[in-house]
């Protein structure tokens, strides 16, 4: 008695715990019968908030989708500006789920990668397209945040700047998952643009570059220009620091030579007036003592003479020549005589 009872108590443990069901914070969920969206009287899917949420055990299953908001890094990739020059952009994109019904039908169930090669085709054809229309100076100045804000605008509209529909390949396939919702739905969800990331249930929240830089053969070719522009420079430079170098140091020759002439020119002027200075006191001197100007001349006269190598002198005894090596009895009176 006891274990049927056991037993029951259980299957009502396991019905109730299987009919219950909880969605988090951040999400929302889509509860499926044999495989089919549980919709509402307008036929719509039907979208269970955060909480404590029942449904029919073993019958229905629940699918949650991420309320809050993604982002995508998008790879870098290669555009063209309007100078027909190549720029590799990084960039991501940061949106959320607008319409849980319509991306659940959309994506196929609410396939997030699905979702995202959608967005990420679209948003590299509108940033295409943006950057076509500008040069490089205005992509990485003054356009920068304008130009993420027109591509954010366009995706969401689904319309170009100037305000004509752009058919591409990303329009055509948002455009067929949106008309995919219309057949599900019957045509009760709200009507939107095709084109826009709307008719995915898709909110565009932000766009941003990370990094624009140039092509690596692009980049190699500038450097290479840089680099022998830089060492033009350098040649020009060396070349005018010799040239100044020479100009100084023919200057300071110059400067040089002047100055040991000037010096020259002062010193045989002093040495002559010194000359000059001498040879009158030597003058007037001996104007006042004939004997001693002859004894001094005698004395210039011996170191003359023997200061050469020349070891023999003939000279007479009895010359005047040798009158001051005589005793002074004699040389004086042969001097005053």
């Amino acid at each position: 008695m006891r274990k049927p009872l056991i037993f029951i108590v259980v299957v009502v443990l396991v019905a109730l715990y299987a009919s219950l069901f909880v969605v988090q914070e951040g999400q929302r969920g889509i509860v499926l019968r044999f495989g089919k969206v549980l919709r509402d009287s307008e036929n719509k899917p039907e979208i269970f908030s955060p909480g404590l949420h029942v449904k029919i055990p073993f019958i229905e299953t629940v699918k949650t989708l991420d309320a809050r908001i993604q982002t995508m890094e998008n790879q870098a990739d290669r555009f063209v500006t309007m100078e027909k020059k190549d720029l590799i952009v990084d960039s991501y994109i940061k949106w959320r789920i607008s319409d849980f019904s319509r991306y659940y039908l959309a994506t196929g169930g609410g396939d997030v990668s699905q979702a995202e090669v959608l967005l990420k085709r679209k948003f590299s054809d509108r940033l295409r397209s943006q950057l076509g229309r500008l040069d490089v100076k205005g992509i990485v100045t003054d356009s920068r945040n304008r130009l993420m804000t027109d591509v954010r605008d366009e995706l969401n509209s689904g319309t170009a700047g100037d305000g004509e529909v752009e058919t591409t390949a990303a329009d055509s396939a948002i455009a067929s998952a949106a008309a995919r919702v219309e057949r599900e739905t019957k045509g009760v969800q709200p009507a939107v643009n095709p084109n826009s990331m709307a008719a995915l249930g898709i909110e565009v929240v932000d766009v941003r570059i990370k990094q624009i830089s140039l092509p690596a053969e692009v980049s190699d070719a500038i450097f290479q220009r840089m680099r022998a522009e830089r060492e033009a420079v350098a040649r020009r430079h060396r070349s005018q620091g010799k040239e100044a170098a020479e100009k100084l140091r023919a200057t300071a020759d110059y400067e040089v030579t002047r100055t040991l002439a000037e010096a020259q020119r002062t010193a045989l002027i002093t040495r002559g007036e010194a000359d000059a200075e001498t040879a009158k006191l030597y003058a007037d001197a001996f104007s006042q003592d004939p004997d001693f100007f002859a004894f001094v001349r005698s004395l210039r006269a011996y170191e003359t003479s023997f200061s050469g190598n020349n070891d023999v002198m003939v000279l007479n005894s009895d010359s005047d020549f040798f009158r001051f090596m005589k005793s002074p009895a004699v040389a004086i009176p042969a001097a005053r005589h």
